[in-house]
């Protein structure tokens, strides 16, 4: 009983090591703020500060911008507009869906089968994103996200993404230099995680958005890379809603289905859900412990039977036996 116990015991914990190892990064990410790659407020100039001629250019004037075609919807025409004035010496690149894959079909023709197979057109508008910016380097801008503030700043540091709340990363906004390590990787990794969820929203946030971001951004984190190979980070004050904020966020064109807003409920009351996770896990956990010991009970009398039968003592009067009605045949 206390071997069985033990047994079951061990491959319980080595199940649960299992599963929280596979999902360590996500929830490492839980404890992720970002503090120690932050751009911090001080260290950005003001604007026509007398700073910014100190500081080096190392991201190339570059807005990369992505839409199903060239008829952008009117609800964005502001704030495309607004980077667009504020950036006049920027080269401007608008990715259509045609575009977009007439790129990848000439630069990265290893990945065209996999864009061409996402069954979301929101994944293909995400990966163009990484794409050009590790072949091009610049910023890249959602279109509704508009210019509060010139970008100069940002293009002192050799790459850098926006800290969500209440952890994670996004894609809205995002710079890098050409080639940079994070975003190879990056471009690397996406045919690994390109998976189905069977929830849309699941399947998009982890093959290709924002959650499949973070999870290579805390895996680069880990790797300690060298200072020219950080990524920074920008914080929620400086992406927007400050006077001294780089963006404007203005209204977005969801592709979210029902299935979010299930996501999203389940978000505010994680802490209930992590409850009943945990009371289901230990009644799963009972149930397969009586299982497992019913069976073990029940297979105790037979093997203790064949035991018997097999006993030496057995078999010599058994032999006995089979060797006198032998001889009584003979006879």
């Amino acid at each position: 009983m206390r071997r069985a116990l033990l047994l079951f015991l061990i491959f319980s914990f080595l199940l649960v090591g299992y599963l929280v190892h596979s999902v360590s990064t996500l929830l490492r990410l839980l404890v992720e703020d970002g503090s120690e790659d932050a751009i911090s407020r001080g260290e950005i100039p003001v604007p026509n500060s007398g700073l910014m001629d100190a500081r080096p250019q190392l991201i190339p004037k570059i807005i990369h911008q992505t839409y199903i075609n060239d008829s952008i919807p009117a609800r964005w025409q502001e704030p495309r507009q607004s980077c667009l004035d504020l950036h006049q010496d920027y080269e401007y690149k608008m990715w259509t869906d045609a575009k977009s894959r007439e790129f990848i079909a000439t630069e990265y023709p290893w990945f065209l089968e996999t864009f061409d197979s996402y069954p979301e057109p929101i994944q293909r508008a995400d990966v163009i994103r990484y794409f050009v910016l590790a072949h091009f380097g610049g910023v890249y801008i959602d279109l509704d996200d508009g210019c509060s503030r010139r970008l100069d700043p940002l293009l002192s540091y050799p790459a850098w993404l926006r800290k969500t709340l209440p952890t994670g990363i996004s894609n809205d906004v995002m710079g890098s230099v050409p080639q940079h390590p994070f975003f190879l990787r990056v471009i690397d990794s996406l045919q690994t995680y390109n998976r189905n969820w069977y929830f849309p929203y699941i399947t998009v946030m982890y093959s290709t958005g924002p959650l499949f971001l973070s999870v290579m951004w805390k895996q680069y984190v880990n790797t300690r890379p060298s200072e020219e190979n950080k990524v920074r980070v920008l914080m929620p004050e400086e992406y927007s809603k400050s006077t001294w904020s780089f963006f404007s966020t203005h209204l977005g064109n969801s592709w979210h289905g029902k299935d979010a807003k299930l996501i999203f409920w389940m978000g505010r009351h994680w802490v209930l859900l992590t409850a009943i996770g945990f009371a289901v896990a230990g009644v799963v956990g009972l149930c397969a412990w009586w299982v497992y010991s019913r069976v073990l009970f029940l297979g105790r009398p037979m093997r203790h039977s064949i035991a018997r039968r097999l006993s030496p003592s057995r078999l010599r009067a058994r032999s006995r036996k089979d060797d006198y009605e032998l001889i009584s045949r003979q006879a």
